[in-house]
């Protein structure tokens, strides 16, 4: 269709939508849907058109009508636990299962670097940790280093590390992902490098039994960050339809919605390090339960229940930004005039 036609056909009923306000909320939701379609199809036909630079601040405009004045629901908090960051997730799980990929694939380059090269281990642990811990082994107590320190210490400290490497892991997404997927890969060599150097101690059950209990947690956590990173990453590299830049502010609010969410995990994690993993003593039936009930709730909040909300059609309104909205700085577009 031309672009005259297009606007003979529907000029008038655009001119009645900003002089004449809606009656009542359904007629406001019927004139946005409208709108809607008729900014889709002049951005597919006359996108550098000044009517499709209209129809955008019109429609912009109506979507501040119907949002500007939505009372807040009740039980924010509790929502944003039960549907928010599950569906958060669930928008983005295939993202976060790369994210896994890579930081499994990091893992595994670390063990084989322990393995081929005598040197690697002590080159990313150091060799103040390696020594130490060499000599407790000799003393038969391989994981005397978690006992070193005042549990109330160990627990802010290690907290609060955590949560620094988490939410840097995200904030880097805005390099593209490249300094996340840094932060990712050594935090991978260094796990696969300090799981190696148990293997080669012979110790490596007792690491699993005892550095898992908090760590099961800690570097699910880590990941999930790295994912929020690429999220990020991805709504600057990849914005689809959207401008790149309410693609990125799209980005940047679903990946940080996802950090900050973490946050509680952080604490448990630095909770059981330091007040639970220091006693190695505790019977094996007592680590498996807590490294098998941290691995089941990871599973179980960021795997099947945002699959299985999604599937039943689950939603948070809006998921994806609306239309620009007017910069009150700027000038606004010519309205079209009569073809």
């Amino acid at each position: 269709m031309r672009e005259a036609l297009f606007l003979r056909q529907n000029q008038a009923r655009w001119h009645q939508y900003e002089s004449e306000p809606a009656t009542n909320p359904d007629e406001l939701a019927a004139r946005f849907v409208a709108l809607t379609d008729d900014l889709a199809y002049a951005q597919t036909f006359y996108p550098a058109s000044s009517t499709t630079a209209y129809l955008n601040t019109l429609t912009g405009n109506l979507h501040q009508a119907i949002y500007k004045n939505k009372a807040e629901a009740r039980g924010r908090f509790g929502q944003f636990w039960l549907r928010e960051l599950p569906l958060v997730v669930s928008r983005h799980q295939r993202v976060l299962a790369w994210t896994l990929a890579f930081f499994l694939l990091c893992t595994a380059l670390g063990a084989l670097s322990a393995a081929y090269d005598d040197t690697f281990v002590r080159s990313i642990l150091g060799d103040e940790y390696v020594n130490k811990t060499l000599e407790n082994i000799r003393k038969g107590d391989p994981m005397a280093v978690y006992k070193g320190t005042d549990e109330t210490a160990m627990f802010l400290s290690i907290t609060f590390n955590n949560v620094r490497v988490a939410l840097t892991a995200f904030a880097s997404g805005i390099t593209l992902g490249i300094g996340t997927g840094y932060a990712l890969f050594f935090n991978g060599l260094m796990l696969g490098a300090f799981q190696y150097f148990f293997y080669q101690q012979h110790v490596l059950a007792a690491s699993v039994l005892t550095i898992w209990i908090h760590g099961t947690l800690e570097i699910s956590a880590i990941v999930l960050a790295g994912g929020a990173g690429f999220v990020m990453a991805r709504g600057i590299l990849f914005p689809g339809t959207l401008s790149r830049t309410e693609s990125f502010r799209y980005a940047a609010r679903e990946g940080g919605k996802l950090a900050m969410g973490l946050v509680p995990i952080f604490i448990l994690a630095g909770f059981l390090e330091g007040f639970v993993t220091r006693h190695t003593e505790m019977p094996v039936a007592a680590s498996v339960a807590i490294i098998s009930g941290s691995a089941a709730f990871i599973l179980w909040y960021f795997g099947w229940y945002p699959w299985r909300l999604r599937r039943q059609g689950a939603t948070l309104a809006p998921t994806r930004p609306g239309p620009a909205r007017p910069d009150p700085a700027r000038p606004g577009p010519a309205r079209p005039g009569k073809p």
